[in-house]
Parts: C-alpha cells; structure tokens; sequence
C-alpha cells in the first residue's frame, strides 16, 4: 500500500461552468484512524450534478465545498485499517466521502456491502440515484396505470430508474434525453414507450405533444430550463411535478426567469421539490426491493465508467454538459485480497 494519500481540492468557486483550473491535485501522507474511526481506500467515487451547486458560495440543503478542501463525493471503499469494532480489514463499505484516494472516517455512516451485486451499484442504482427515483415517485408522482409520465435526463442515474418505476405502476413512460444513442438505450433497454432527442428536434414543446396526446399526468423533472418550459402548458389537471434537480441551470450565472405559473391553480398542480436526505430510512427499502430486480435483470441501470482520481474533474465538467452515458463513476482502485 503507498504511503500516499490523493486529494483533489476545490481551488476557485467556478463562475459558470466549471474548468480545470478551479480544481487541485494534492498529496500528503496516508493518515492513521483514530479512536472510533476507520481509514478506507477508495474503489469507486460517485459522480453527480448536485455537487455543481455545492461549489457556489450560496448555501444550499447541503454542506458547501469549502476552497482548499477535497470536493465532497459519496464512495465506495475497502476497510484497511480500523479502530472502530464494527468494521475489519477487508470490508467493502459505502459511505465514506470525498474526491481522496484513502478517507478516515467515523462508522456511523458506513455500511458493509452484501455479496451478490458489484459494489459501483450502490453508488447509482442502489445508491443515492435509484433511492432519489424511488423517494420522489412512491413520495409525490405516485403514478397510476393509464397515466403518462415524462421523464427529463431519462438515460441517467435518476431518470433511468425513474421511468421504469411508472412502467412497472403501469404508466406510459417517455423519456427526454440527448442524443439518438441515449433515447434508444432508453426505449430498447428501460422499456420506455417513447424518447424525445432534445438535441435533434427543432420545436420541442411541439415534439412532446406528439409523444403526449392525452397531456402528463406526472413529470419527473432532472434538467429544467427548454425542457421544464415545454412540459408544464401540457399538465393535466391534478398532474404532479416532482421537482429532483434542475441539472441545465446549475451554472448559470443569472438566474433565468420562471414559467407563468397560473397553471398550478387553474389545472390544481402539484409541484413539490425534494431531496433523497428527506428520508433516510428509504435507502434500506429500496435496495430490499430493488436488489432482486437487479440480480433477475429486470432493473436496467447503465454505468459511465473513468478510470483514475486524477481524471475525476475531467469526468465531472463532461457529466455537466451531457457528454456522459448513465450514472458517472471513478474507478480509483481494484480491491486488494483480504
């Protein structure tokens, strides 16, 4: 094992979209864990829009990136040392955070990781991701048979999951994507009836009423800006808007200005925002559901795989401009025999 440990530091609070250089590759000594604690070697570094918003000064429903800090990020390690009983060399654990090859860390936040699925699954689909579809569905959309549900981003980590959970309530599922690769990755693959290509479309409010006849009845929002205009004039009545992220806008540097919101009472909307934080106890209860799905293939889920720390902020400037495919991870380590 080296004696080196990599972090890679917020430099600069980005104006716009981030760039190289407002990030830092450092290097220190491994550290040893203290009293309770448990030092793991990073495998696997989730990757997530969600941490644009963190590096802006503003505060947000998280911790911000502090400068000079390791950029925050959930992961996926290998016990190496502990001084906490509840944890041993060897162990796969989800829960530690940060863009650092070796973190140390309290146990109250780990969990050992069962056998029977890879380990980058609860980064993404059994992670946070498919926990974040799974609250804001069974939470808010609650889709019913018969019903149409449009999923913005519906080839990532959150809207991939998405989209199947109305499919199997009995919905109708279309999906928004970029790219023709995606939509039909999301049409053959996650079983959607439909996927709109943002990017090739000329009049997209005019491409969604076509995929959407009868109007939405639920919109699982990822993406905002072009995308949340063209849905909400087609809201039925009751229809609920599930409001996860609003990737397209994170970088902005103006706030753009809002729809005509005179719907939400004429139509009596439901538009409620949520975090995945809300409702820690449904991490559990997804991936008891969800695990067998998985392991049977009737859960299709998609991983954008970069090997290597170092090219972590590469990684995640592509994920913000829609250059991945799936759920973004770093592969920053094999796992080493116990």
């Amino acid at each position: 094992m080296t004696n080196l440990r990599r972090s890679i530091v917020l430099k600069n609070r980005p104006k716009g979209l981030p760039a190289l250089q407002d990030f830092l590759l450092e290097t220190d000594a491994v550290p040893e864990p203290g009293a309770g604690e448990v030092l793991t070697r990073t495998l696997w570094l989730s990757l997530d829009p969600g941490m644009r918003v963190r590096m802006n000064e503003t505060k947000t429903y998280a911790a911000r990136a502090e400068i000079g800090a390791p950029m925050p990020g959930e992961t996926v390690g290998q016990v190496i040392a502990s001084r906490n009983p509840r944890f041993s060399p060897g162990q796969v654990v989800v829960g530690g955070r940060g863009w650092q090859s070796h973190i140390v860390t309290s146990g109250h936040a780990l969990v050992v990781l069962p056998p029977g699925v890879p380990p980058s699954t609860y980064l993404g689909v059994l992670g946070m991701p498919g926990t974040t579809a799974y609250s804001g569905m069974k939470d808010i959309g609650q889709p019913k048979p018969g019903e149409t549900v449009v999923v913005s981003a519906a080839s990532g980590a959150v809207g991939s999951v998405a989209g199947q959970l109305a499919k199997r309530a009995g919905a109708r599922a279309i999906g928004i994507a970029g790219g023709a690769d995606k939509c039909r990755f999301v049409c053959e693959q996650l079983g959607f009836d439909d996927c709109i290509d943002h990017r090739a479309v000329d009049d997209l409010p005019a491409a969604l009423k076509r995929a959407c006849p009868d109007g939405i009845d639920v919109y699982f929002e990822n993406v905002g800006g072009d995308v949340q205009l063209a849905v909400l004039p087609l809201m039925n009545t009751f229809g609920r808007m599930i409001m996860c992220g609003m990737a397209a806008e994170y970088s902005d540097t103006i706030p753009r200005p809002g729809p005509n919101l005179g719907s939400t009472f004429l139509k009596r909307l439901r538009i409620q925002g949520f975090i995945c934080g809300d409702h820690p106890e449904y991490y559990a209860e997804w991936r008891a559901l969800a695990a067998p799905w998985i392991a049977e293939g009737s859960l299709r889920y998609r991983e954008d795989i970069v090997d290597g720390l170092e090219n972590a902020y590469e990684a995640f400037i592509a994920m913000l401009t829609g250059r991945n495919f799936g759920k973004t991870l770093v592969r920053v380590a094999e796992p080493e025999a116990a």
